[in-house]
C-alpha cells in the first residue's frame, strides 16, 4: 500500500470533519456574533492541547478528532501567531460566514486550513 500524500491526508481529514460542520458553524457564529472575535479558529487534534475551549471530544463521540474553539487573539497570546504576522493572517483569513478556519495538529504537523461551511 502506498503512502498517502499530505493533500490526500487533508482531503481525508475534511471528509472526517463533514459531520461536524454544522456544530462548528454554530460555534463560529456565536464567537463572532457575541463579539468574542472576528477570527474564530478551531483546533483539531487527537491529543490533549492547552488552547481553546473543548466543543467536541473524540472519546464522547467515538470519533477520530477532538475540536476546541479558539480565536486569533488567543493564538497571539499563546505565541502561535506572532504579533508581526497578525495583519498577514487577517489578509488570508476567509469570511467565517462562509469558511471554517481549522488549525490541525496531526502527524503531518500543524497546519491552518479553511473548509467551506456548505457542501
Amino acid at each position: 500500500m502506498k503512502e498517502m500524500s499530505n493533500s490526500e491526508k487533508l482531503s481525508l481529514l475534511e471528509e472526517e470533519l463533514k459531520p461536524y460542520k454544522e456544530v462548528l458553524g454554530k460555534a463560529s457564529d456565536a464567537i463572532t456574533n457575541e463579539g468574542v472575535s472576528n477570527y474564530p479558529i478551531f483546533v483539531v487534534h487527537q491529543h490533549q492541547v492547552d488552547i481553546g475551549i473543548p466543543i467536541i471530544e473524540k472519546e464522547k463521540i467515538n470519533g477520530q478528532w477532538s475540536i476546541n474553539a479558539s480565536s486569533l487573539e488567543e493564538f497571539v497570546t499563546k505565541n502561535i501567531v506572532r504579533i508581526e504576522r497578525i495583519e498577514t493572517f487577517k489578509d488570508v483569513f476567509k469570511p467565517p460566514s462562509q469558511h471554517l478556519c481549522l488549525f490541525v495538529l496531526s502527524e503531518i504537523g500543524a497546519t491552518f486550513i479553511f473548509m467551506q461551511r456548505t457542501l
